[in-house]
């Protein structure tokens, strides 16, 4: 099973593979701001696991289910970059709050999440209404204030 570092491990050497055609441990070490050292270990790790073949000093290549996973590790971050961008919030946020939901969400929920933003794309004219009613309700004197009551959303009024 993959823990959350091996996912983002996984997910930048797909990364860096994509763009550069290669990923050494320094530019790993660089992209995660982590000592060169940790990625040796991750990276006998994840060749124990069979995600990477690693060899010291000779490179490191994707196994297949390696690649399958980086990829999906890609696929996951950009499409909960893409939610959060149609809903407003400003890039830093977005790369924070990214890092901390990506980890923790359910595969069906990331299946609906995955449905909602293709939804969102594939109907820009829906996409620009929730930005104006985001925007109005922004702008709004009267804010409704929601409680959490019981596990369910009400209206206090």
């Amino acid at each position: 099973m993959l823990t959350p570092s091996m996912e983002d491990y996984l997910e930048k050497i797909y990364e860096l593979m994509k763009d550069k055609g290669y990923a050494r441990v320094s530019d790993i070490a660089v992209s995660l701001s982590v000592q060169p050292s940790s990625v040796t270990k991750m990276l006998q790790k994840l060749d124990e696991q069979d995600y990477v073949t690693y060899e010291k000093y000779r490179g490191i290549v994707l196994t297949k289910s390696g690649e399958q996973m980086g990829r999906a590790m890609k696929q996951r971050h950009s499409m909960l970059e893409d939610l959060l961008r149609m809903l407003g919030l400003e890039e830093e946020t977005i790369r924070v709050d990214v890092e901390g939901i990506e980890h923790h969400v359910s595969p069906q929920t990331l299946c609906e999440l995955t449905s909602l933003v293709e939804f969102f794309q594939n109907n820009p004219d829906i996409l620009a209404a929730f930005a104006t009613h985001r925007f109005t309700r922004a702008n709004d004197d009267e804010v409704v204030e929601i409680s959490v009551n019981r596990g369910r959303l009400s209206d206090d009024q």
